[in-house]
């Protein structure tokens, strides 16, 4: 890795997880997993800032990092404009086009990728290359290159502002299709679902009840209702993976997010969302899906064969572990007793613990003739989808092309 590309990931990384803040005053920030606590309270306070944690929302809940990875990407992209050096607008998109690899190997990278979820693939690339089209029209209108630039900056900061602020115009679209005592499911975690479901909450005054998958192997559905539902007071249950048909008979709706939009309508999300979307068809539940619209991607699956390689780094690793043991053992036991090794002097800061004889109750070893399989992701066909709450509009799946058509003209 080169200086520049050291640069851009230093970019990136400061987006993802540095206090970040839209210049557009209407945009709210996104409510996440941030682990703050409110005195205040978390229904109708003002919005105000957190000396350590940056812009907090009204319910005191600090985002998550800052941004999805995407828009992060965006951001990203619009530091390596400023800095370049080309003279061409051929130079430039040479430019662009190998940061967003770089950003990509970054994502795909087997550290990296089990904080991203091993999910982060399609958003990230179908949010650059609409970064890329939005800006590169600016040339056919202004073919000079200098004079060019400035305007490509101009429009390339009002697009990351537009993709800021995509949720708050999602959760304006989406929260009337919530009604008093509804019960709503929802797998794993999305930041505009929580934010749609918070706006619901807190705007129209609407009680309802939330039933959260678990979303396996991260339990992304249970950090989301540890940290930010019953925040926001919202009553939430957190049922295992497997329970998801077994609740689905008392649930009124559900609603999920998307890592990405397909070309068809259908959408690409954390594994289990195509299953409980078939169980939704049946038992006639409305199937919503809230997505922003840099996630729509021109991507055509039949099948979950059709998918593009996603969580390469993580897709042979997966612990099974045996939690009902828990119950009788507390947490992590020990094989034997834990050595430590007491430094004196100097070098009392050198303490080792040993971990090797560490293990977890339960985990269930398999033999190396066993293969594990972790697919991060599934496809669910636009058939079995009610209607998609974006920052467009509410959309039927049938839109979702002509969509396509509109952004990438």
């Amino acid at each position: 890795m080169d200086d520049s590309d050291s640069l851009l990931i230093q970019d990136l990384r400061r987006h993802l997880f540095g206090t970040l803040t839209s210049t557009n005053d209407s945009s709210t920030p996104i409510p996440a997993e941030g682990d703050v606590d409110n005195d205040s309270g978390l229904r109708g306070g003002a919005d105000h800032d957190d000396e350590e944690g940056g812009y907090r929302n009204n319910f005191g809940i600090q985002p998550e990092g800052s941004v999805a990875l995407p828009v992060a990407a965006i951001k990203s992209l619009l530091g390596v404009i400023q800095r370049t050096k080309s003279e061409t607008m051929m130079g430039l998109e040479k430019e662009l086009r190998e940061a967003t690899e770089d950003m990509l190997d970054f994502a795909n990278d087997v550290r990296n990728g089990v904080l991203l979820g091993g999910r982060s693939h399609i958003p990230l690339a179908s949010g650059c290359e609409l970064f890329m089209k939005y800006i590169t029209r600016c040339f056919l209108d202004v073919p000079d290159f200098q004079s060019c630039m400035s305007q490509i900056l101009e429009r390339g900061q009002r697009f990351s502002d537009i993709s800021l602020a995509a949720r708050e115009s999602i959760a304006n679209s989406g929260h009337d299709f919530i009604r008093p005592g509804a019960v709503i499911l929802t797998h794993g975690h999305s930041r505009v679902v929580s934010s749609l479901l918070i706006k619901a909450a807190a705007q129209t005054n609407t009680h309802f009840e939330i039933i959260v998958l678990e979303g396996r192997p991260d339990a992304s559905g249970a950090k989301a209702a540890a940290r930010i539902f019953a925040k926001a007071g919202i009553p939430t249950t957190v049922v295992l993976d497997s329970a998801m048909a077994y609740v689905m008979e008392r649930v009124d709706l559900v609603i999920v997010g998307a890592e990405g939009v397909m070309e068809n309508g259908g959408i690409i999300n954390k594994v289990g969302t195509y299953g409980m979307a078939i169980a939704a068809k049946e038992l006639g539940k409305s199937f919503y899906v809230a997505v922003e619209s840099f996630k729509f991607a021109r991507l055509f699956p039949l099948n979950q064969r059709d998918l593009p390689e996603m969580g390469r780094s993580m897709r042979n690793h997966l612990s099974f572990v045996d939690t009902a043991s828990w119950v009788a053992t507390g947490g992590l036991v020990a094989k034997s007793p834990v050595k430590i090794e007491d430094g004196e002097g100097d070098d009392a800061s050198k303490k080792i613990l040993h971990v090797e004889d560490l293990e977890v109750p339960g985990l269930v070893k398999l033999p190396t003739a066993v293969k594990v399989d972790n697919p991060p992701c599934d496809y669910t066909p636009a058939k079995y989808i009610t209607l998609l709450f974006t920052d467009l509009g509410v959309l039927t799946p049938s839109a979702v092309s002509d969509e396509l058509i509109r952004l990438y003209q």
